[in-house]
């Protein structure tokens, strides 16, 4: 069952990775002195890639948790 746990980190990882890439995009775009309606819309965007993220990074703890109660 060990194989499910790395699984499940690499999940998460992909999951963390696409949370840095949020903050990171959100803090460019507040830096680029965007008028409201283009920071709505971008910001917009980003909230599903967050969201995807979130998901990605819960279902590989999920994944870990599952793991080590099988293992």
């Amino acid at each position: 069952m060990e194989y499910i746990i790395w699984i499940g980190t690499a999940l998460s990882c992909l999951g963390l990775a696409g949370l840095v890439y949020c903050v990171i995009a959100a803090l460019r775009a507040k830096r680029a002195g965007l008028d409201e309606d283009e920071m709505r819309a971008r910001l917009k965007r980003l909230v599903g890639w967050n969201m995807g993220a979130l998901l990605l990074s819960t279902l590989g703890l999920v994944i870990v948790i599952t793991g080590l109660f099988l293992g």
